[in-house]
């Protein structure tokens, strides 16, 4: 007979043969417990993914995924907002502005939506792509890899206007991006 604790108190007891075969199933010839899952159930059934299931999901938490959804996501919504102000910005003004013609409205708003778009793409897949390297080197999935990328890329952008508008938009891009993640973590 041989006596233990659960933990919680309880003491156990095993016969000698229940010790025995826990024993050998534990340290036994078979070393790997492979086909011997145990899985404790606490909140539900729990489901073992398939091996299918699981390449797809590596595939989506790639970083290549997240960067070329994030170019591919910020090009639309620039495209949109480029839309937008194409058409309530007007190009042409002053008293002796001529009527355009729709072929030239057509063609302003085609450069200025494609302007936006092309921007948010390379900010959004410049983004992804600092944060997956943060949260690569750091193996933590936190506020801080959106704060750090938020900074990198902020610092980037404004730093083709020099050094005091790199660090402006390092602080604004930073702070955004911590205001988004913690809305994103708790809601």
């Amino acid at each position: 007979m041989s006596k233990g604790n659960m933990g919680n108190g309880q003491p156990v007891e095993l016969s000698e043969q229940e010790f025995k075969s826990t024993l050998f199933s534990l340290l036994g010839p078979h070393t790997s417990l492979q086909g011997q899952i145990i899985i404790p159930k606490t909140y539900g059934p729990v489901v073992i993914k398939t091996n299918e299931e699981k390449m797809i999901e590596a595939a989506f938490e790639s970083c290549m995924f997240k960067c070329f959804m994030s170019c591919t996501l910020g090009y639309g919504l620039g495209g949109v907002i480029g839309l937008f102000s194409a058409s309530v910005n007007p190009t042409i003004t002053g008293p002796d502005a001529k009527q355009q013609t729709a072929r030239e409205v057509l063609r302003d708003m085609k450069a200025t939506t494609m302007s936006h778009a092309k921007n948010f793409a390379i900010v959004g897949a410049m983004f992804a792509s600092v944060e997956c390297a943060i949260e690569t080197y750091r193996g933590k999935s936190d506020w801080k890899n959106g704060t750090s990328a938020g900074a990198v890329t902020g610092g980037l952008i404004g730093l083709r206007a020099g050094v005091k508008a790199g660090l402006l938009g390092a602080a604004g891009f930073a702070a955004f991006s911590s205001v988004i993640d913690y809305y994103m973590r708790h809601r």
